[in-house]
């Protein structure tokens, strides 16, 4: 089966939207329009949600394996068309192709797998004493995912999600649908019973804010801005439903002294450049000595230079951003680093050398930077890093929680020992030391306002069940 993108996917079926509003989808490598996608109003999400609630009473009685097998199936049908869905994201938000078969699609396969796994050993029912205590699926979820890494954020709440018993409506960004109605395809190919899954694009103020607020959704998962997590919080805090949010960051990088101090700035601005910087977890304050702050500036520019910038099609480390509206946000952000005294290293404003169209960002380091500045507070969401000179491990630690979010923390240190140490005082919920890989069996989410609730393996799992006590069961 394969679908218009002119449609929304609701009680098995693509429909016709009831709303006219439509949102010009612009490739953002040459600023040409791809599709016109409908943005749904209150009356495509009651739709949704009403086909959600209806068969939610017969999916939630579904046994382990009869969810089991639809999974696999969706598994099956995922990787096979890999490709296809890795090209999607190119096209739809700029990520590099190579980026995008290895790492964008690839979390696809990685949470599907996870969320079998999850099922095949999560324990629903035990007994304590005379009473049974059982775990459910919650109800009708909503799930709000973002632009940045389409795939990623909308299979590590629907894999779960399917999983547990639950029915939902996933509104994905407007600006990376593409992808994500491919996705609601493959959920129809693999059988999965009408209404279970439904798919609706809009705006966050007017489809998310109407689903936040539903009666008749019992959950709602997102993935975005703090200031889209806490507008969808208050919109369901009239209902009382369960709100997991995964939101903002502004993760450190703390480079301790006993290691090789060029080879962690080097690899720092790699790592922080990941998918064009647009990821929430990027390492985007850049913790070094203060007397290696001269020579980590000629190492970081080296490093920045580095990356050239061009057709997402083509063999480069860098795409666009997304769309005109980061593109100029991300240049208000360097300008203001320049206005406050930075010391700009790398890159700067305006499109790089050569390019004309398209929304690419100079890859941008800028050193000296204090916590107080703006490019230390705010999240840039693009290639763009800030060096932060300390004194001691307790001055590193202070600066590193110095900051409204608490997504992500990393760590540079040759003595396992300290690295731990330091580990335990960052308050965010999930660290890396040395490098190390990300692995979808790990738990992932933030303290503070980076959200709450986690993702991944049996931790999504859980997310989406109840928890039901029947005394005298025995």
């Amino acid at each position: 089966m394969r679908n218009s993108t002119d449609k929304f996917y609701i009680n098995g079926a693509w429909v016709r939207p009831v709303s006219e509003d439509v949102h010009e989808l612009i490739n953002p490598a040459d600023e040409t329009a791809v599709a016109k996608i409908p943005m749904a109003n209150e009356a495509d999400v009651n739709a949704a949600v009403e086909a959600a609630r209806i068969a939610f009473d017969s999916y939630s009685m579904t046994t382990r394996d009869e969810r089991l097998d639809l999974l696999r199936k969706l598994l099956e049908l995922y990787n096979a068309a890999y490709d296809e869905i890795a090209d999607l994201m190119v096209l739809e938000m700029g990520t590099t192709r190579s980026f995008s078969k290895a790492a964008q699609a690839w979390v696809g396969t990685a949470h599907l797998e996870n969320a079998i796994a999850a099922l095949e050993r999560e324990v629903f029912e035990e007994m304590r004493g005379s009473t049974l205590i059982s775990k459910e699926p919650i109800g009708v979820c909503a799930l709000i995912t973002p632009w940045n890494w389409p795939m990623n954020q909308l299979v590590v709440k629907a894999a779960p999600a399917l999983a547990a018993g639950c029915t939902m409506v996933a509104k994905p960004s407007e600006y990376s649908p593409l992808s994500s109605i491919r996705f609601a395809e493959l959920v129809h190919e693999a059988g999965f019973p009408a209404g279970v899954y439904n798919h609706i694009t809009g705006a966050g103020e007017v489809a998310g804010e109407c689903l936040s607020r539903h009666p008749d959704v019992d959950m709602v998962s997102i993935t975005g801005s703090t200031r889209a997590g806490v507008a969808v919080a208050k919109a369901a805090a009239e209902t009382v439903k369960r709100v997991t949010q995964e939101l903002g960051g502004k993760s450190a990088n703390i480079v301790m002294r006993d290691v090789d101090v060029e080879k962690a700035v080097r690899d720092g601005v790699d790592a922080c450049y990941i998918n064009c910087g647009q990821a929430c977890r990027a390492p985007s304050r850049l913790l070094i000595p203060m007397e290696y702050m001269e020579q980590a500036k000629v190492w970081a520019k080296e490093a920045a230079d580095a990356h050239d910038v061009g057709d997402p099609m083509s063999d480069v480390k860098l795409g666009p951003v997304v769309n005109e509206l980061q593109f100029k946000r991300i240049q208000s952000l360097i300008q203001a680093g320049i206005d406050e005294g930075a010391t700009l290293v790398a890159g700067g404003t305006g499109l790089p050398e050569g390019l004309r169209k398209g929304f690419y960002v100079k890859p941008t380091v800028f050193a000296d930077v204090t916590n107080d500045m703006t490019i230390a507070r705010e999240e840039v969401f693009g290639p763009v890093i800030a060096l932060i000179g300390y004194e001691s491990e307790d001055d590193a630690v202070r600066i590193a929680n110095d900051t409204v979010y608490g997504l992500s923390g990393y760590i540079q240190c040759a003595d396992m020992d300290k690295a731990r140490s330091i580990a335990r005082r960052l308050r965010v919920g999930s660290i890396w030391i040395n490098g190390a890989d990300w692995e979808a069996e790990a738990p992932f989410g933030g303290y503070k306002q980076s959200g709450n609730g986690r993702e991944h393996a049996e931790w999504g799992l859980e997310d989406y069940l109840e928890v039901k006590s029947t005394a005298g069961y025995a």
